[in-house]
């Protein structure tokens, strides 16, 4: 049995090898689908890979309060836009000194300027630079950490102290080759010493997380006044079965500080963290059903490509069908032989699309500052794919060519 294996992938990669050229196209345009399908499933298992990165470090058990839910509908399924009032400061602060449920911290914040020149000593930077309020409890309910020195606390934020945490990218330029602890920068004409450096977080759609300076809220407030600044609310439940009743006392909370009557719907929104998560999942679900709906359409086109040039190849060595059924070829053997034949040709077609798939992939996400995964479920898929084209397009084929009668087939010219 072994033997009779070999032999028919001998006489196939011979056969491959006569008629190269319709070979290597046909290997292209089952590849073209195969890396259209790869190629997707792997910039959106890179995305995928990249929210939900971000988006579990805040923790299954962080909720936020914010201006806007991330959608509200009507019962009829349409999206709707509601106005909704800012969360101003006074608001912010009265509903963390209300909440006081067991085993939670709220922490306050909010995002001073995302155009700062930062300097130090002699050297400045680019105006590029975020600078974010927050209070002591802001990296734990965000999910960041220090790499060197410490968080603030309670002390620096109710004392308006000038310190600051700074990201991972000033130990890049700004602050390169010193030990950034207990340095001096200046914002505004104003000094921070640096007490902390946060752990490196990357991008998100392009925006760096790790070009930011953290400083004390308070402090934050005085030195950046604007009109209609939007405060951010983020709590942290430290017990995951309290998370629902944490997350309903909020809301009466928040009702109350914004003084809504009972008939009023919420102007304001609520969200926790792995409901994120799972928005994230679903849309890039709808992403993967699309690959899979263009890879299956091309895939299709590639299926009768393949199956057309078994067809010819039938038709082109009808003599030597005949000849091997003289000499004795059962018809499962020359079945087998053209099988076996069609399965190598598109599992070629299916490695190479797999290979372009991923480099195609890697290389958009790379551009996009997307987290590169190895996408294994989809090269998986494609082996798979490859393997069913291969069989319906090789089925019919092999069944006509271990059918032809021998006596006709040692006269076809």
């Amino acid at each position: 049995m072994f033997t009779l294996i070999s032999e028919n992938i001998r006489i196939a990669i011979g056969s491959i090898r006569t008629q190269l050229l319709r070979t290597i196209l046909t290997i292209l345009i089952i590849a073209i689908g195969i890396t259209a399908l790869v190629g997707i499933l792997t910039v959106v298992s890179a995305l995928k890979n990249t929210l939900s990165t971000n988006f579990a470090s805040m923790g299954s058990n962080t909720f936020n309060i914010s201006q806007y839910e991330t959608s509200i509908r009507r019962r009829g399924g349409d999206e709707i836009e509601r106005s909704n009032p800012i969360i101003s400061y006074p608001e912010a602060k009265a509903f963390k000194q209300s909440y006081k449920y067991p085993f939670t911290e709220t922490s306050l914040s909010f995002t001073a300027t995302s155009k700062a020149e930062v300097k130090f000593e002699s050297q400045k930077t680019d105006p590029e630079i975020s600078v974010l309020g927050v209070d002591e409890h802001f990296l734990a309910n965000s999910g960041l950490e220090t790499t060197m020195g410490r968080n603030f606390t309670s002390f620096d934020v109710d004392n308006n102290t000038y310190t600051c945490i700074v990201g991972s990218d000033f130990e890049k330029g700004l602050l390169k080759d010193v030990n950034p602890i207990d340095k001096v920068i200046s914002i505004r004409g104003a000094k921070f010493k640096i007490i902390g450096m946060l752990k490196e977080k990357g991008s998100t759609f392009g925006n760096s997380q790790d070009l930011r300076v953290l400083i004390p809220i308070q402090v934050a407030r005085s030195l950046f006044t604007a009109p209609s600044i939007n405060y951010s609310i983020s709590t942290m439940v430290s017990k995951d079965q309290l998370l629902e009743e944490a997350i309903a006392n909020a809301n009466n909370t928040m009702r109350r500080v914004r003084k809504l009557s009972p008939v009023q719907d919420n102007n304001f929104g609520v969200s926790r963290s792995d409901d994120l998560i799972n928005r994230i999942s679903e849309m890039t679900s709808v992403l993967s059903a699309s690959a899979w709906i263009i890879g299956i359409i091309t895939i299709f086109g590639s299926s009768i490509a393949l199956m057309n040039i078994m067809l010819v190849s039938v038709t082109e060595r009808t003599r030597e069908i005949g000849v091997r059924k003289a000499l004795g070829a059962k018809r499962s053997t020359i079945a087998f032989q053209f099988f076996i034949e069609t399965l190598i040709i598109g599992q070629i077609g299916g490695m190479v699309g797999i290979i372009f798939g991923i480099l195609i992939g890697y290389g958009i996400s790379s551009a996009i500052d997307f987290s590169f995964v190895i996408p294994w479920a989809a090269i998986v898929a494609a082996f798979i794919t490859t393997f069913i084209v291969a069989v319906v397009s090789g089925s019919y084929p092999a069944l006509k060519a271990s059918k032809l009668d021998p006596i006709e087939a040692l006269r076809y010219e």
